[in-house]
């Protein structure tokens, strides 16, 4: 079955830090450019963070840049966002993202909150 599925969200603090997954099945990963992407309510689908397919060059929002990491393991098919010193507006459903095949993963939930 082709599909990415997300996990590692929840209710961070602010300043704190957490690791998102997304585990990706059903095609050639290691192929795929692949780009993390977050929606808060009320607000546009934003790109965070892509990173490339051969090389893992990447790429990251300004707002999020020097904070948040994108990387991945082909080995074991998945892509990561360690993100660090979040801010209450960084709180958002993220979504894993396959351009190349316009494959969505369902999201994971991140609130940041004291």
């Amino acid at each position: 079955q082709v599909q990415l599925v997300e996990s590692g969200g929840g209710l961070v603090q602010p300043g704190g830090s957490v690791r998102l997954s997304c585990a990706a099945s059903g095609f050639s990963f290691s192929s795929y450019a692949m780009s993390w992407y977050r929606q808060a309510p009320g607000n546009e689908r934003e790109l965070v963070a892509r990173i490339s397919s051969a090389r893992g060059s990447t790429n990251y929002a300004d707002s999020v840049r020097g904070r948040f990491t994108i990387s991945r393991d082909n080995n074991q098919n998945t892509v990561y966002l360690e993100m660090n010193n979040l801010k209450p507006e960084d709180t958002a459903m993220y979504y894993c993202y396959a351009a190349a095949r316009n494959l969505w993963g369902q999201g994971t939930q991140l609130t940041v909150s004291s």
